[in-house]
């Protein structure tokens, strides 16, 4: 069976560049708005993690699990999207993921402790995990390629910007309310996504049928729950005892993962798979998946130390915090359209490259934040705020000009039959990357404190110290995104993509005759 006879079902625009239907441009635009406010929940917690660990008496290694349990259901759920979005219709995946969403927002505004809060969390990354490829594979399906990159721009806000304004909203939040304020900020604006998606939300894609293997979500538990477990305890050995050695659950997920690939490559074959990693086959698609779960350590790594950095060493208030990080934000979506129209002109790399740079730069910077807080001030902040504002505009500069181009390119460079299937492995990837990155920055930080602190070092001093040490480490992976952004390239058309692919699989198909 060739590619195109295996294309799922769907209404298409009736020419390559005809402007989608309205009913497709009002789900796109829900499906923004509603992944809007769900992604916000990845980093709505950074700022209020100094808050929560002295009103629940957890340790920052602890609390680290807000942001990392959030982030790690989305990598275990999101590999199963591929059949859903295949199996069902897209309102009821829609109605699903909002309800599920909705229910764990309530559920984290009431929760009495700290367990039930991060199950509260867990349920809403269950419906975050659904929303996210179910707006990109829709974008992917039913956009031109040549309006795309201006499409995906609008994509790069919500995925990008929402992180970057957590902290000002839970900043802003926390300055005045109770914690529980977040979520109770939230809760209505799920409801009336919800309600909305009930009322307007019709079907624009055909359900087919579609194999579910229950081995492979069992060993995909396995592989990132074990990954990310593994990681985050690294941390927490370095401050005291864990129930086991940080090595097993690492070691148990790196088998989990492998024996998950190879199932899957084994049921490919099959067309049963349930996530086809077929897409790895295209080398664009590969280049800028690499550079993106790079992107997403160092955004997620920043913005969790950053708030921890002001914080703890300059004894900033969440409300100082929140707003220091909020211009960076803005801009981030300010350029948004602009990289996603410049994209359409010019191609990825002329805008990866330069962006991978000034990421680079700027997380250099950061390693040179004095830890004594500065007493001068300049309008609403002191000099070394303002400080901070510049790295961390920055840093978003760098970041807003590679995350369109990227997912533009690794996504529109595999044939139309995969667009589900490579939209969930970027985003398992992506949250896996973004979990990973802040497990790395938290262990840097927590081992290099601790053994500075055993040496004699002021406690604040070793803190800032350790921050410093984590974003060197950041640098030197922005370093390895700039080297391979001189790889990225514009992807082939759909014709082209299809026949490569094909070309490929013939290959393949011969090799066991000889």
């Amino acid at each position: 069976m060739s590619v195109d006879d295996r294309t799922p079902e769907a209404a298409t625009p009736e020419t390559p560049d005809a402007p989608p239907p309205a009913s497709v441009k009002l789900v796109i635009g829900l499906l923004l708005v509603a992944t809007f406010v769900m992604i916000l929940n990845e980093t709505i917690m950074s700022v209020a993690i100094p808050v929560l660990m002295v009103d629940l008496n957890i340790t920052a290694s602890t609390a680290q699990w807000l942001t990392t349990a959030f982030m790690l259901t989305m990598a275990v759920v999101i590999p199963t999207t591929g059949f859903l979005l295949q199996r069902f219709s897209t309102r009821a995946v829609f109605i699903t993921a909002m309800s599920l969403f909705t229910a764990g927002t309530l559920l984290a505004a009431v929760a009495p402790g700290f367990a039930i809060l991060v199950i509260g969390r867990v349920i809403q990354a269950s419906g975050t995990a659904v929303m996210i490829p179910l707006m990109i594979t829709t974008v992917l399906t039913f956009i031109p390629e040549q309006r795309r990159g201006t499409v995906m721009g609008f994509i790069s806000i919500v995925i990008a910007v929402a992180p970057a304004t957590g902290p000002t909203i839970s900043g802003a939040i926390l300055d005045h309310l109770d914690w529980r304020w977040m979520f109770y900020f939230m809760l209505p604006i799920a409801a009336i996504a919800l309600i909305l998606g009930v009322v307007l939300v019709r079907n624009i894609t055909t359900p087919r049928k579609a194999p579910f293997d229950v081995a492979s979500v069992l060993l995909s538990v396995v592989a990132f729950a074990g990954l990310i477990y593994g990681l985050n305890s690294i941390g927490e050995a370095a401050t005291g005892d864990t129930p086991m050695p940080p090595w097993v659950p690492i070691v148990i997920g790196v088998v989990g993962l492998a024996l998950f690939v190879w199932r899957q490559i084994n049921l490919q074959a099959s067309e049963s798979a349930l996530l086809d990693l077929r897409p790895f086959k295209t080398r664009t698609f590969t280049v800028g998946i690499i550079i993106l779960l790079v992107a997403m350590a160092a955004l997620f790594g920043a913005i969790m130390l950053l708030p921890l950095f002001m914080q703890n060493v300059w004894h900033a208030s969440t409300m100082e915090t929140g707003l220091v990080l909020l211009p960076g934000g803005l801009v981030m979506g300010l350029i948004a359209p602009f990289v996603g129209a410049l994209y359409d002109k010019v191609g990825p790399r002329p805008l990866v490259t330069p962006g991978a740079i000034l990421v680079t730069v700027a997380l250099i910077l950061l390693t040179t934040l004095n830890a004594e807080p500065a007493t001068s001030e300049f309008w609403i902040f002191t000099n070394q705020e303002w400080k901070v504002v510049g790295i961390h505009v920055l840093l978003s500069l760098g970041l807003g000009s590679m995350m369109t181009p990227l997912m533009t390119s690794a996504l529109g460079s595999v044939p139309p039959l995969m667009y589900s299937h490579a939209s969930a492995i970027q985003n398992t990837l992506q949250q896996l990357a973004g979990a990973a990155g802040t497990a790395l920055f938290i262990t840097v930080m927590t081992r290099s404190m601790t053994a500075e602190i055993n040496d004699g070092v002021e406690p604040v001093l070793a803190q800032a110290n350790g921050i410093h040490q984590a974003f060197y480490w950041g640098a030197g992976f922005a370093i390895l995104a700039v080297v391979l952004s001189l790889l990225v390239r514009r992807p082939k058309s759909a014709e082209e993509t299809v026949e490569a692919v094909e070309a490929v699989e013939a290959v393949e198909a011969a090799e066991p005759n000889r």
